[in-house]
């Protein structure tokens, strides 16, 4: 500190302590260093301790316990718990036979910490050494409703066991490999990706994961045992075929390959194709099937079917591999297409729509192929045509229309008709009247183009067909976008529609009595032939894009790369069973694994500090943490570049050149490339949020999903508002957000709204869809030249509707281009996403103030480390007792000075306001969590499987480059999931 200090203040630092706490790094071994992985992609058998996969959890990754004990020394504080006591573990091996090989465990002791007594660190805030947690303060309110800790528990209650194939993997692993198609045979499970083709054996499906002891790309290591073919361009479908003992898959590239079924490779060579053949030039091969007289038909886009004989096939695989070229020409010179064959001067009988579906009634020797909105049928033996219908059943005897009718005629009239003389323009009203109809004009053009074509046909996009099925009494189901089943007899006729789930039907399967039904919601349903609900339930977290029968099971693929079995049965006696037995044995099959994360939180002003400062802020903490995320607020400001940033929000780009510079100093600060990777970051105008994790941990930590929510002027500019991240850490979601709330002491209620805005309207995801590409052109060109047209009217005339129209043309553009809501991954309704995390953590400038005391009184309070009184006058710890915002969420006792105003460059606790305002100081920056406890003294468990504490939280006095205090905190997480079995 400088010596700018007045004697109450020198004396009331001078009680601080001078030293940071001492910290003791954790001797734990982290689970990467138990991987050995490579980029080897084939694996042999390696002999291990059996254990394999069951349906508890999405975690899989093993870890040590680690015991906590608390220490409180403040007994004159009434509303907060001390953090609870978690006792250390140990797991007994156990033999899986008992269980149908459904559990598994391993010996763990793990000695409990030390207790020891907290300090105070020098930079006034109560911290702790290693050994005790923080006492926290909780809000009231968070036990009911979107506020309520998400229900966990050992064993999913609402789903059948499973046997897990291969774990959810992350996002970030599957780049260029995820699984798209799978298929059975009688002893393996295909699987067709985007590098080409892997195959399980059903008899190692209860083999350990090949990432321990093994070798494994990431992604892989948890997966039983598979082998993997040579790469090739992606793969869009499978099909089996038993009686060449072949398994044939269509790729992008518009070949068909052949893979041998049953082989075993010896080695980690990857296995190669058989037979191939250019079965399309001009598109990939969408859809594959063999029909009941051997010939195997291909569909493509622009209605394009192809059909090639059995008797070129047959001839072609007999002939050596030498002969490869003159066999896969053998063939390409037997196809017949089909399209062609129905063409007459030029018009076409059937639908010029990608031939999405294809399948063979092996009974009636017919083949259906399906289009997003019409269906033909033909006959498998001669290759006719036998009927054209749409989804209503009706037979449309029209010819192929052209995909280039459509002609903007109404827009092109409305340009014509809107055209004047000059010298008429010129005599149209004032400059103001003309400037604001233009941009009203503009901005309805926009919305035009925005919508055109999206109400018209918004019923027809309901109907698509998804998935079509032949089911075991020869009806044909297909599934509809809208969620809708449609039962068909043989000849195409519609008889029934089933309507049992609001969401798209992906996929169909069928064994014996019974339909499963996999949707884009991730749930599976059961039905009976004549359409009854048997069961349904929740089968994956992400859309379940195929279902397929093999080794007594249907297995399911999600979206994100995973595969479950369940047992044909199920819901069953079995699982009434199974699930009690191992709900009973949960520590046999359970870990913990304990990471540190850091939050820090500041506005910035708009300012850029030195390096010192953010190491004195950051980088002197960073030692000993996993991860680091940081919350900026006023990184950037002004109208304009509110205005541009609202435009930019619209068409889907983000960031800005200063959050750039802010995101390369905080790494730099950190280590970054050294020590941290920088995973992601989300801006929204002044707001920003940025994460890093630890190189040691990255491989546990992906599908990062961001988000943003704008409170400013019209709910539109992110002056204020909330960004966020959302990730997976050892398969436990995590949300981190940003704030910045309303500003003004009295401004309460605004808060409290801003608040509750964001959390029921931030929407994590990948990227922002939009409405079509000329809606995304046309906006940002409008925007870009009419929002300078509006700053410059702003500027010049100071006219407040100038903002307004900006806010109303922006804010109603936005709602039209921003994209539909996805698609709810859970049962409850209208929950929002960050309900669904297990662990939240909210950060920011929430600019509450501390009420019913002057400015005088305020300074007299911070000098004598009056924190305790200072508490009762906080406006947000009074609305978190009211449970009127941050219902339920926790927040680590203050005992640092307020943060909230200095003068810039004033050193110590009197660099506070001393202006003609003189703002009363305010802890207006602030760190609060929520984890999966519902009650104080809850441990960690497959129940409970986030539990957090603060082991420190302060500010940092030091920093002088802006009016606020930067404040961190730190947090140590127990995650428990269950072992990869």
């Amino acid at each position: 500190m400088s010596g700018g200090l007045d004697d109450a203040d020198a004396d009331a630092l001078s009680a601080l302590a001078n030293a940071p706490p001492p910290s003791t790094a954790g001797s734990r071994k982290t689970h990467s260093q138990q991987l050995r992985t490579n980029t080897g992609t084939n694996f042999k058998r390696h002999h291990r301790v059996p254990h394999r996969k069951h349906s508890l959890d999405e975690s899989r990754i093993s870890a040590v316990v680690e015991g906590f004990h608390i220490h409180s020394d403040d007994e004159d504080d009434h509303d907060f718990y001390p953090y609870a006591t978690s006792s250390s573990r140990s797991f007994a091996d156990y033999d899986s036979r008992m269980l149908h090989r459904y559990a598994l465990c391993q010996w763990w002791h793990v000695p409990p910490y030390r207790s020891s007594v907290p300090v105070y660190n020098s930079s006034g805030s109560f911290s702790s050494d290693e050994q005790h947690p923080l006492p926290e303060f909780s809000g009231s309110g968070g036990g009911s409703g979107i506020f309520k800790a998400p229900s966990r528990s050992a064993v999913h209650p609402g789903r059948p066991t499973a046997l897990e194939l291969r774990p959810h993997p992350l996002r970030e692993t599957q780049v260029g490999r995820f699984i798209r198609t799978i298929a059975c045979t009688e002893t393996q499970l295909w699987a067709g990706q985007e590098s080409g083709v892997r195959f399980w054996n059903f008899s190692d499906a209860f083999e350990p994961g090949l990432g321990i002891g093994g070798r494994a790309r990431r992604g892989d290591e948890d997966a039983a045992p598979f082998y993997e073919s040579s790469n090739t361009p992606p793969t869009t479908c499978l099909v089996i075929d038993l009686g060449t003992k072949l398994v044939w898959s269509g790729h992008k590239d518009g070949k068909v390959r052949s893979w041998r079924m049953d082989q075993q490779p010896t080695d980690d060579t990857p296995f190669k194709e058989g037979l191939s053949w250019q079965a399309h030039h001009r598109g990939p091969v969408l859809s594959l099937v063999t029909s009941s007289y051997g010939d195997i038909w291909t569909g493509s886009e622009n209605g394009v079917i192809k059909v090639w004989p059995w008797e070129a096939v047959e001839k072609s695989l007999t002939l050596s591999p030498a002969e490869r070229h003159m066999a896969a020409l053998l063939v390409e010179r037997a196809s017949v297409d089909l399209k062609s064959q129905v063409t007459v001067n030029g018009q076409c009988s059937i639908s010029s729509s990608d031939v999405k579906y294809l399948l063979s009634d092996n009974v009636k020797a017919k083949v259906w192929a399906a289009g997003s909105l019409s269906f033909s049928m033909w006959d498998a033996r001669t290759r006719e045509l036998l009927k054209v219908y749409n989804v209503d059943g009706q037979i449309e005897n029209r010819v192929d229309m052209s995909s280039s009718q459509d002609q903007p005629v109404e827009e092109e009239a409305s340009v014509k008709g809107s055209s004047k003389p000059k010298k008429e323009k010129q005599q149209g009203g004032s400059f103001l009247q003309r400037s604001r109809n233009a941009i009203i004009g503009a901005a309805d053009a926009v919305r035009r183009v925005a919508t055109k074509g999206t109400g018209a046909f918004a019923a027809e996009d309901a109907k698509k067909t998804e998935a079509l099925l032949l089911a075991y009494d020869g009806m044909i189901w297909t599934g509809c976008s809208n969620g809708v089943l449609v039962q068909w007899d043989a000849n195409g006729n519609r008889l029934h529609d089933f309507h049992h789930h609001h969401c798209a039907v992906l996929c169909f399967c069928t064994y014996g009595p019974r339909i499963w039904i996999g949707y884009v919601s991730g749930m599976v349903q059961v039905i009976d032939l004549e359409g009854n609900l048997i069961a349904g339930w929740i089968a994956h977290n992400g859309p379940v894009i195929k279902l397929v029968v093999g080794n007594g099971s249907i297995y399911s693929l999600a979206t994100h790369g995973g595969i479950r079995g369940w047992y044909i049965s199920s819901p069953g006696p079995l699982d009434n069973i199974l699930r009690p037995e191992l709900a009973k044995r949960e520590h046999m099959y359970t870990t913990l694994e304990t990471v540190k994360i850091m939050v820090g939180t500041w506005n910035v002003g708009q300012g850029k500090p030195c390096q010192e400062a953010l190491v004195s802020w950051l980088g002197s903490q960073a030692f000993d943490v996993d991860i680091v995320v940081v919350g900026l607020q006023e990184v950037e400001m002004g109208a304009g570049f509110l205005a541009m940033s609202a435009a930019k929000e619209t068409i889907g780009v983000e960031g800005s050149s200063n959050g750039q510079w802010w995101q390369d100093a905080l790494g730099k600060a950190m280590g970054e490339g050294s020590t941290f990777e920088r995973v992601g970051s989300r801006q929204l105008a002044g707001l920003l949020i940025a994460i890093w994790v630890r190189k040691s941990l990255r491989t546990h930590v992906g599908d990062l999903d961001v988000a943003a929510v704008a409170c400013g002027l019209g709910r539109t500019f992110g002056n204020k508002g909330g960004v966020g991240l959302r990730l997976r850490v050892y398969d436990r979601i995590m949300c981190f957000v940003n704030c910045h709330l309303a500003a003004h002491l009295e401004a309460v209620n605004r808060r409290n709204a801003d608040f509750d805005h964001i959390y029921r309207n931030i929407t994590f995801g990948r990227s922002i869809n939009n409405a079509s590409g000329m809606a995304q052109y046309l906006f940002l060109c409008c925007s870009l030249a009419f929002t300078y047209l509006f700053w410059v009217l702003y500027s010049s005339f100071r006219l407040p509707w100038v903002l307004l129209i900006l806010s109303a043309g922006v804010s109603s553009t936005a709602q039209m281009l921003r994209p539909t809501p996805s698609v709810a991954m859970n049962p409850d309704e209208g929950k929002p996403d960050l309900a669904e995390a297990d662990m939240v953590i909210f950060c920011g400038d929430f600019n509450y103030r501390l009420f019913g005391i002057t400015y005088d009184e305020a300074r007299d309070f911070v000098s004598q480390r009056s924190f305790d009184w200072l508490r009762e006058k906080d406006q947000l710890r009074a609305e978190m007792k009211a449970g009127k915002v941050f219902q339920g969420m926790r927040e680590a006792i203050i005992r640092f000075p307020p943060t909230y105003k200095f003068e810039r460059g004033k050193p110590g606790l009197g660099g506070y306001d001393s202006g003609e305002k003189k703002r009363i100081p305010a802890w207006c920056d602030r760190i609060l969590y929520r984890d999966n406890r519902s009650s104080p003294t809850s441990e960690c468990s497959l129940a409970c499987p986030v539990v957090a504490s603060i082991w420190l939280y302060e500010a940092c006095m030091d920093v002088i480059e802006s009016d606020h205090k930067p404040v961190r905190c730190k947090f140590k997480v127990q995650i428990s999931m269950s072992i990869d079995q």
